[in-house]
């Protein structure tokens, strides 16, 4: 049976993106340059990555220090001073850490108290669409399309559940048949039965977590029959599925304090008891041993030692942290950040880096000024996360879609008619007068901006599409002092798409390159004064040195 308000809140979410799309890009357009775009999510996320350049390059580090008292077989951190715990930027100046390893000389480091206690870690729930993208970025560096493609191409294999879900519900034949499965491979004592509930209430639940579909088809078990990148991705897959329905991990933790003058120091640790769910999961946690210590008992110092610190600005946007955030202010769907994350990628708008955190570009930044200059309310973060709010209202049937479009195109079309004609008249206040006329038409030449940067062209267009090319001033290219080998002409250095070459200056004629030598390479070869040793060296004379 069809779900008639599903189909109203997917009718009003697709009405709801061309409406923003449709009208607000051709101001754009007006303003700056044909192929631009705003979209209801997609300009939400470009700001986001704008935001956090601007907040990296306003920031301004501050100092602080760390100071640590070193024993034998650990090492403590300073927390306390006169009773009063020591917060961890509170040392901003290397005289102030300089002062209390002064305090410090000669004192005694006696045991004040050594506390433990058993805790635990739980397993987490089973993936949704927007958790596998995040550990699949985090775990294996897939972008959040390559995690899409590849967990299509398995479930269309029959691998695993239905990709695109954001519950974490899963039905109780599967959780019969992993329970039966952790039993025999693992044993009773590492089985335990967990429902997890969908925190989200925006949350769509037509659909499972996403799981294996068999719990015997383990990753070694299935790795002949899948690409190397499918198989990483079940992997992962079937290993937080399964863990989900395993017994907690325990743990023995341990602090120990430790007072030294006026002074507090503090070491924890903690030891691994028994695995459970870690159990799937081996690499996951590693102990740190405590040695064993009484109340009471003086301890050797080795060591005082204090180390400057720096803050640092928050940390640029990749896949994974994208993803988390859209998901926490509900922006958007989780179903279609893949394609809004390339989208904002293949528009130039966004740039990775190579450790995949994303740069905006001039353009990014040029559409995202504009946007929060002329239409506030579209790149506003809680205005939508509202409307997604009000669209899962629909999908209830707490709302109807068509008032719900209206209330959203009424302001939308009035703030598009008053900004079209001011874009135009900013362009055209904007545009650079030269000296230059057009060759084809007489008219002056302007200068114009595009998404390439600024370019030289007739002011009559689109009537004179007439565009000057700058020629500029290219330096000669850099002689070597080598004689190229096969006409003798120079050899200079010339710059292609893979970096630095040598190649020969009479290029076209001769095509003679050859590769940079890096610094070892060219240490190895002999020098003018060797060659002659070097040429006479007999392969047996080479063996007797």
């Amino acid at each position: 049976k069809i779900d008639q308000k599903l189909v109203d809140a997917q009718q009003a979410r697709r009405v709801l993106d061309r409406l923003v799309g449709y009208l607000i890009s051709p101001v754009l357009w007006k303003r700056y340059w044909r192929g631009l775009s705003a979209g209801r999510v997609q300009s939400v996320v470009v700001r986001l990555i704008v935001d956090r350049e601007r907040e990296i390059e306003a920031f301004n580090p501050q100092e602080y220090w760390s100071i640590s008292a070193i024993f034998e077989k650990f090492a403590t951190d300073l927390v306390a001073r006169d009773g009063k715990e020591i917060e961890k930027q509170s040392i901003t100046t290397a005289k102030e850490a300089e002062e209390i390893i002064a305090d410090l000389k000669g004192a005694e480091y006696k045991v004040s108290s050594v506390s433990r206690e058993e805790t635990s870690r739980t397993p987490h729930a089973p993936f949704t669409t927007a958790t596998l993208q995040q550990v699949a970025s985090k775990r294996l560096h897939y972008s959040s399309k390559q995690t899409m493609m590849f967990a299509q191409q398995l479930y269309e294999a029959g691998r695993i559940t239905y990709m695109r879900t954001d519950s974490v519900n899963l039905s109780e034949q599967s959780l019969a048949q992993v329970g039966s499965f952790i039993k025999s491979e693992f044993g009773e004592k590492y089985y335990h039965h967990r429902k997890f509930k969908t925190k989200s209430k925006s949350a769509q639940e037509a659909h499972e977590a996403i799981r294996p579909t068999n719990p015997k088809n383990t990753p070694e078990a299935m790795a002949s029959s899948l690409s190397s990148q499918q198989a990483k991705l079940y992997e992962l897959i079937w290993r937080r599925f399964v863990a989900s329905q395993m017994t907690d991990a325990k743990f023995d933790a341990t602090a120990i304090d430790i007072k030294a003058s006026k002074y507090g120091f503090r070491a924890t640790g903690s030891v691994l008891t028994f695995d459970g769910w870690l159990k799937v999961f081996p690499s996951a946690f590693e102990d740190v041993r405590l040695p064993l210590v009484k109340g009471g008992q003086i301890l050797e110092l080795q060591e005082l030692k204090s180390e400057q610190h720096f803050t640092k600005p928050p940390a640029r946007f990749n896949e994974a942290s994208l993803i988390k955030i859209l998901e926490k202010e509900g922006i958007g769907r989780p179903s279609t950040y893949a394609a809004i994350i390339s989208t904002v990628q293949t528009r130039g708008y966004v740039e990775k880096d190579r450790s995949r955190a994303f740069h905006p570009t001039d353009t990014g930044r040029t559409v995202h000024d504009f946007m929060m200059a002329n239409f506030p309310r579209i790149v506003d973060i809680q205005f939508t996360a509202k409307m997604e709010d009000e669209l899962d209202e629909i999908a209830r049937g707490e709302r109807e879609w068509i008032p719900t479009i209206r209330e959203f195109y009424t302001p939308l079309a009035v703030e598009v008619a008053e900004k079209s004609v001011d874009a135009l008249a900013k362009k055209e206040s904007e545009e650079e007068k030269t000296d230059k006329i057009c060759d084809l038409c007489g008219a002056p030449m302007i200068v114009k901006r595009g998404r390439f940067g600024k370019f030289i062209a007739c002011s009559k267009f689109p009537e004179c599409k007439n565009i000057l090319k700058e020629k500029k001033d290219k330096e000669p290219p850099k002689l070597i002092g080598r004689s190229c080998p096969q006409d003798a002409g120079d050899l200079v250095e010339r710059h292609g798409r893979f970096g630095i070459f040598i190649a020969c200056s009479n290029f076209p004629k001769c095509k003679y390159t050859e590769k940079i030598k890096k610094a070892e390479e060219v240490a190895a070869e002999p020098t003018e004064e060797e060659k002659p040793l070097a040429e006479n060296l007999s392969g047996d004379t080479i063996k007797g040195i």
